[in-house]
């Protein structure tokens, strides 16, 4: 007790240091007032720039003079200088969003954000909903959202658990927190975004730059706090803010908001600390289930998703039928009991010690509010849930959810975690459709467990999909509407629109949607942007959607491939002044762009290169089977991978086959690059050589 008495005061101390050496610092002073203030933001920051109000104020001089004169030469001045104010508004525009491009180069969020800002300004927030009663309404609307849920959860009475999960032997424990030094603590600070919370002191940014002459206290606080095994209480309150889940919804209905969290930057630091010593020890002792991607090292959607793809296309390939069950789980993160969360991580994981006890008061006596312009909620108690917008959060939920697999694995049926997307999947063969008794066995006891660990399964928003030859689909559809499992066409998995004969027609019908809205916003800033920061922005918003989780388009038509390469010629055009009729091959060699195919192959070989390297998922690395052969050759110890045999010219697009397909055609130094850097430089200068030589 007297430890975290202690621990508190040293953040209440310093951040009374704060406050008194804020007022001292007009600069600093002047940062902190426009951060915290509630004032609605200008749609043209812009103009408030010096250079601008001084040569505003000179035209504004110039021009009362000439109305005065009505003089030639008064009315030539007057035009000069409003010439030189139109310049410096151009000029101090085009620095504006220079600054904001370049702070936020790797935050596409960000980006969105201010360019959406400033070229469709969203309503305002509705005024009636301006005041602390309103607050009020929507952290109760919140609060009751969350215990409806676990009401829901309480009375569904869960039978008893045909499988009992059993914990790992670990005979290892996480006891104690390393203590940093100075230079850890600084690259700490360097791995995180630069997001504040209204309960800062100092802005993020700010807080960084001046990080040397504060590092002593911050030190000492997270330090204090990891030795002690408690989190300091002043940093354990959430402000939420309330986000319109979609723009054409009714802005005065409560009901249509999603909170949106944010914790003191203080607070995060220590998290971040705690995360990766966790997160090292689960790596360490192998804790970490194999087939979970979310929040972890070396995965992605994208890995996640070449897998069960995969796995789909090679049942597809033995003419079998395949079923995938996604899962849907109601406000998951929020549902979270603390206590069951506490014995998995001293069962399942060996937390203990001073570490537990940590972890013990992070999740306890934590409160947050609601925030609407000047006006703030009572301050309510969080009882369940890992905090949103945390960083220990993912973390804590994949460690949650551990026991689940051991579910699957019961039943022999194949499934894939990215937090909290669970799915499931099997395959049936002709004639034989008792798999589909196991996956429904499967699905009712998953169910009981997500009762009894107090998460809501929404079966109504669970959705069933079946590949394969569609003389077999029916059939199998017809059983599981017989099991009250309804199926459809198409479903959005991980953020990609999966449809059953896995042609990615209506994905791709999506990319082109979206590209085409953001690069019209683009075109209409681009005149006030340099070239450089203007192509910031189409990597941005433009390649990022045609990059992602593009690994999965092994199998695309040649019109679908035409699709995608027609939004990156469009951007090409828009970013270089190019008319529609102007040949774009040429376009695209200057800008040093690979075109859609090629880009698709760069990222397979990538993927096989870090697989093979140490650097992805074990399921990856599994897929890929190193060629070997009985007599020594010329070819053999050069990294050669076996390509399977596939019967059908669908099954071509499968990783397993169609990576090491492309692997064996790189040149044996390209394979045998020494890092992942050299890998991409050769590999693209290779695929842009092919491309337009």
């Amino acid at each position: 007790m007297h430890l975290h008495f202690s621990v508190s005061e040293k953040v209440k101390a310093h951040i009374l240091k704060l406050n008194l050496r804020v007022p001292i610092s007009n600069p600093v002073g002047a940062v902190v007032e426009r951060r915290l203030s509630a004032r609605k933001k200008s749609k043209s920051p812009w103009r408030k720039a010096t250079v601008v109000k001084i040569q505003k104020r000179i035209c504004r001089q110039a021009e009362r003079r000439w109305r005065k004169t009505k003089l030639q030469v008064h009315f030539d001045l007057y035009k000069e200088s409003l010439q030189h104010y139109n310049q410096k508004l151009k000029n101090a525009r085009q620095s504006f969003f220079s600054e904001v491009i370049n702070r936020n180069s790797n935050n596409a969020r960000a980006l969105f954000s201010v360019v959406d800002r400033l070229t469709n300004p969203a309503p305002s927030f509705p005024s009636e909903l301006l005041s602390k009663k309103s607050c009020n309404d929507f952290a109760a609307f919140f609060t009751d959202k969350i215990l409806k849920i676990r009401q829901t959860i309480s009375s569904c009475s869960p039978r008893n658990m045909t499988i009992s999960s059993v914990p790992p032997f670990s005979p290892v424990n996480l006891e104690h927190f390393d203590l940093l030094d100075h230079r850890a603590l600084a690259e700490t600070l360097l791995q995180l975004k630069s997001t504040s919370c209204c309960l800062d002191i100092l802005p993020t940014n700010f807080f960084k730059n001046v990080f040397n002459s504060l590092a002593p206290d911050v030190l000492q606080i997270v330090n204090s706090s990891l030795q002690s095994g408690q989190s300091p209480q002043a940093l354990k309150t959430a402000v939420i803010k309330p986000l319109l889940k979609k723009p054409n919804l009714d802005a005065s209905a409560v009901s249509n908001y999603r909170p949106i969290s944010n914790l003191p930057f203080l607070g995060k630091i220590i998290e971040k600390v705690v995360s990766q010593q966790i997160h090292r020890f689960m790596v360490q002792n192998n804790l970490f289930n194999a087939l979970q991607s979310g929040f972890r090292a070396h995965h992605s959607t994208e890995t996640a998703l070449i897998k069960i793809l995969n796995d789909l296309h090679l049942n597809n390939d033995e003419s079998k039928t395949s079923v995938l069950v996604l899962l849907d789980l109601s406000a998951a993160f929020d549902t979270v009991d603390h206590d069951v969360l506490l014995h998995r991580l001293e069962a399942w994981v060996g937390v203990t010690g001073s570490v537990l006890n940590w972890l013990k008061s992070y999740l306890q006596d934590r409160d947050y509010f609601v925030s609407l312009g000047n006006y703030e909620s009572e301050r309510t108690k969080m009882k369940c849930g890992v905090p949103q917008g945390s960083i220990l959060g993912p973390l804590l939920f994949n460690i949650y959810m551990l026991p689940l697999a051991q579910i699957m694995e019961y039943y022999n049926i194949d499934y894939h975690t990215y937090a909290d997307d669970t799915q499931i999947y099997i395959s049936v063969s002709s004639h034989d459709y008792s798999p589909l008794i196991s996956l429904c066995e499967c699905i009712n006891q998953v169910k009981e467990w997500m009762c009894q660990n107090f998460l809501q399964l929404n079966t109504d928003k669970t959705e069933v999909i079946v590949f394969g030859p569609k003389n077999e689909r029916s059939k199998v559809i017809a059983h599981l509407d017989s099991m009250s499992l309804k199926a459809t066409n198409q479903a959005r998995n991980l953020g990609v629109i999966i449809d059953s004969d896995l042609n990615f027609n209506n994905h791709i019908k999506s990319i082109t949607k979206s590209s085409y809205y953001h690069l019209k916003n683009i075109a209409r800033i681009k005149g006030f942007l340099s070239t450089q920061d203007a192509e910031k922005l189409v990597h941005a918003f433009i390649f990022s959607r045609l990059d992602y989780c593009n690994g999965l388009f092994t199998g695309l038509s040649k019109k679908s491939i035409r699709q995608l390469q027609l939004i990156q010629n469009a951007a090409a055009r828009v970013l270089t002044n190019t008319k529609k009729l102007d040949h774009i091959t040429p376009v695209l060699r200057s800008l040093h762009w690979l075109p859609v195919s090629q880009r698709i192959d760069f990222k397979i070989l990538l993927l096989v290169y870090k697989a093979l390297n140490g650097c992805g998922p074990k399921y990856i690395q599994d897929i890929l089977v190193p060629y070997e052969v009985s007599r020594p050759l010329r070819s053999s110890g050069t990294g050669l991978l076996c390509v399977p045999r596939t019967r059908t010219k669908q099954s071509e697009a499968a990783f397993s086959h169609y990576a090491p397909h492309l692997w064996n055609k790189l040149p044996e130094h390209l394979r045998s690059a020494p890092t992942v850097s050299s890998f991409k430089s050769g590999l693209k200068t290779l695929l842009f050589t092919a491309a337009f030589e």
